[in-house]
């Protein structure tokens, strides 16, 4: 049996919502593909109109523009990645654990998609590292953060943040911490892959790199 996983996105960044119907579905698959493929500066919804064979009409019944439609697919992701946290982190007691599974989930490649209604994961995760800074570093950002369309990623900070303090309820710096956790996760995987020579990869360490570079910075911090 194939499913689907959904999550509330705020209703501001859509016109409709696109998980109340197949071609809304669709629409968010596709768009995931396009802009692994094309990247986000070469994508339109004129091609993805094309590509799953409607006009661009119809996209536009969705998504007022391809920014709102970006900002959709990461807050699809950062709420995603939050269940991914909250379900693997249930049954440990161990606040060092819990942030060692978050710092896997943060540099390992999220779980392969099972069926053909589930978004492509490794697309996704190269969007965020790639494009998510896209819907951020924008001369509009005060406006966009006052209808509190960043509250995924808020939220997935302050999850990490309170597991931090269940660590060191003295330290200072829990939320910069988190946020800095993940951009920097982001960022080291995106010059790994990219400008190796700004990291200390050789041909030794690389599958585990941004992992433990992660964790010494973590503990190190917080110890």
């Amino acid at each position: 049996m194939e499913f689907h996983i959904s999550f509330q996105i705020n209703d501001k960044l859509f016109n409709k919502d696109p998980e109340s119907s197949v071609k809304g579905r669709e629409i968010i698959k596709s768009s995931i593909d396009l802009i692994y493929e094309l990247g986000f500066e070469n994508f339109t919804f004129k091609k993805l109109a094309k590509e799953i064979k409607t006009t661009e009409a119809t996209v536009y019944r969705y998504f007022e523009n391809k920014h709102k439609l970006l900002l959709y697919i990461l807050n699809w992701y950062w709420c995603y990645f939050e269940y991914l946290v909250m379900f693997n982190i249930k049954n440990v007691n161990s606040s060092k654990e819990k942030l060692e599974i978050i710092l896997r989930l943060l540099t390992d490649e999220l779980p392969e998609s099972n069926n053909t209604f589930e978004y492509n994961k490794q697309f996704l995760t190269n969007i965020i590292l790639s494009e998510s800074s896209k819907v951020y570093l924008i001369k509009n950002i005060s406006e966009i953060n006052q209808e509190n369309l960043f509250k995924p990623y808020k939220d997935l900070c302050l999850t990490i943040s309170s597991i931090i303090l269940e660590f060191n309820p003295n330290y200072k710096y829990s939320k910069s911490l988190s946020s800095t956790l993940i951009e920097t996760a982001h960022n080291h995987e995106y010059f790994l892959n990219n400008l190796p020579r700004l990291t200390d990869v050789n041909h030794t360490n690389k599958e585990n790199l941004t992992y433990h570079f992660l964790h010494q910075l973590l503990f190190k911090s917080i110890s």
